[in-house]
């Protein structure tokens, strides 16, 4: 890593343009250019950040993307191909004991997982749901065929025995 840092940053210079103003342009600090530079990867916390602050950084010099990447990455594979299965392993112990600590809702957001047990569940509140549905629905239709119904024609059953009072009188 610290033959490639040095090759951006003789870019960087041959380019004409500071630390600073590279950082600004990037929108990174300048300690992570400076750490680049120098190939000082333990700087970074991310690697995959690190590896994008690279890929933008050569495009900001105008150089090959996609070389530099590979750099990278032959950097990345031959540095974690030193770490040992050890490592790893507790690596991932950790992890694990990680997820398993109990999490407060006022400092980290999480996703509850929706699995079979919890579809089970659910299941009679949908079909609770939708017989409710059902039942609104006809109701309004019901509601709107009355509404819609014409009363009786009441006045010409009146004039009809209006006529059959005068015919008896």
């Amino acid at each position: 890593m610290k033959e490639l840092g040095e090759y951006l940053k003789e870019k960087r210079q041959e380019n004409g343009v500071s630390v600073e103003e590279t950082a600004e342009d990037l929108n990174v600090s300048k300690d992570d250019i400076e750490n680049i530079e120098e190939g000082n990867v333990r700087a970074f916390k991310d690697v995959l950040k690190l590896k994008e602050i690279v890929r933008n950084y050569a495009k900001y010099l105008g150089l090959d993307q996609e070389k530099i990447v590979d750099e990278f990455n032959d950097f990345l594979f031959e540095h974690t191909s030193k770490i040992s299965l050890d490592d790893i392993l507790e690596a991932q112990k950790r992890h694990e004991e990680e997820e398993k600590k109990i999490i407060s809702p006022y400092t980290k957001i999480t996703r509850k997982r929706l699995n079979v047990d919890n579809l089970v569940k659910l299941k009679p509140l949908f079909l609770t749901l939708i017989i409710i549905l059902l039942l609104l629905l006809t109701l309004f239709i019901y509601i709107i065929n009355i509404s819609n119904r014409k009363p009786p024609n009441r006045s010409s059953e009146l004039m009809d025995m209006r006529r059959e009072i005068n015919e008896l009188a």
